[in-house]
């Protein structure tokens, strides 16, 4: 490893130091030894601030943390395709089916390897997709900027795919990381200066630009020619009721054995995920907690308004709402995202507070669209500046005051 090292150093790394024939293409170099290598450099003597916690740990930190409801969406796409497939006897076509079929392992809903295998052929190349698209224009935009290139886009690349679901086109996977990247995080110049979360972002890129693919009516189920909608769909129309009569139950939902997006479904999953956020102390508790807390609180108005509506989400419970459509998943990875979230202690709580208030209120009360946490992220992220600009002001105006009582009160506070 010495020789190899001492190779790159005197062979390689000169190419692409100033003055090299491949200057400009220095942050790509830079990116592959970052990967390959440790540090060549590190900081001795008392004149610097140790911290334990650096960008690229917390990236590698959230990714880890996004193992579980990873693992738990790739077996819940193939539970259930294959039990649709062994139930109704469909001959699977395509090169999926042929890998299975090549590799003897069958279509069986029993089999946790056969589950997980099948699911992992749809969501790695729609990963594979996310990171080709996202990787040539962060590694573009590093070499125009000469700037090196940062690890932030390794969980954007991770989240895209975890919010779409199965059966969506590639191409339009590309599209929507693109815009993800370059609209709403590159033309803000780069990572940290963007107000979205440009994984959200590319998400409600694609549900808007494509909402055939991507509207949860009839698309969730990873089989040709088989649709199914989400059951959040079905309680946009059926209410508690709705989703009983279909066979949705509630332990189905918590524990992640219904159509969804790739990553969203499994709560229990999720949960392992934010105790490991939390433990890490890199997701924060005020965020989480009170999304919670304004969801509860909105949901159970709108419980007690069943008596002058028959809109049937109105029969929704606040659990119901945890374990159905998106809201789990991005209360956990979405919601607390540092960059685009309130960054004030107070300004995380009403920052939280209102994403569940918001959510409740796109869900109950909007006729066209039944999941409401993207749009109540995103219309969030958008106020968290002004919330944290308020909640600065009020305690400059407080310290203040206080200092002009101490200033101007008796001679005992002189």
């Amino acid at each position: 490893m010495k020789k190899t090292r001492k190779f790159i150093d005197e062979k390689i790394e000169p190419l692409f130091m100033k003055g090299g024939k491949l200057e400009k293409f220095y942050p790509i170099y830079d990116m592959f030894d970052t990967i390959g290598f440790t540090p060549g450099t590190s900081t001795k003597g008392r004149c610097h601030v140790r911290d334990k916690l650096d960008q690229k740990r917390m990236m590698i930190t959230v990714v880890v943390a996004m193992f579980f409801p990873l693992v738990m969406g790739l077996y819940n796409i193939g539970y259930q395709a294959n039990t649709i497939i062994q139930a109704s006897g469909l001959e699977v076509e395509g090169w999926r089916a042929g890998i299975m079929n090549f590799l003897n392992i069958g279509f069986d809903p029993s089999n946790v390897f056969a589950n997980v295998f099948y699911g992992s052929l749809y969501f790695f190349p729609i990963l594979l997709v996310t990171l080709a698209a996202g990787g040539f224009w962060e590694v573009l935009f590093a070499v125009i900027r000469k700037h090196d290139v940062t690890e932030g886009f390794l969980v954007t690349a991770f989240l895209i795919p975890l919010t779409l679901p199965p059966t969506i086109p590639l191409w339009q996977v590309a599209i929507g990381t693109t815009f993800g990247v370059v609209i709403v995080k590159e033309v803000f110049g780069g990572v940290g200066f963007n107000i979205l979360n440009p994984a959200l972002s590319a998400r409600a890129f694609l549900y808007f630009a494509y909402p055939v693919e991507i509207s949860g009516d009839a698309v969730w189920v990873a089989v040709d020619g088989v649709t199914k909608a989400t059951p959040l769909n079905v309680a946009f129309t059926g209410g508690v009721d709705g989703l009983l009569s279909e066979g949705y139950t509630f332990f189905d939902a918590f524990i992640g054995l219904i159509p969804g997006s790739m990553g969203e479904t499994s709560v229990v999953a999720i949960l392992l995920g934010a105790g490991l956020l939390l433990m890490t102390k890199i997701g924060s508790w005020r965020i989480m907690l009170s999304v919670l807390v304004g969801m509860f609180i909105t949901a159970w108005f709108f419980n007690v308004m069943t008596i002058f509506s028959d809109n049937p989400m109105f029969t929704l419970t606040p659990l119901w709402h945890l374990v159905l459509g998106g809201y789990a998943f991005g209360l956990v990875y979405m919601a607390t995202d540092p960059v685009s979230a309130a960054a004030t202690q107070k300004g995380k709580l009403i920052y939280g507070f209102l994403i569940g208030v918001l959510v409740i209120l796109i869900r109950n009360v909007n006729p066209a669209y039944p999941e409401g946490m993207m749009l109540a992220i995103l219309f969030m992220n958008i106020f968290a500046p002004l919330i944290d600009h308020y909640v600065l002001e009020a305690n400059i105006n407080r310290r203040k005051k206080g200092y002009g009582l101490r200033m101007g009160g008796t001679g005992a506070n002189k």
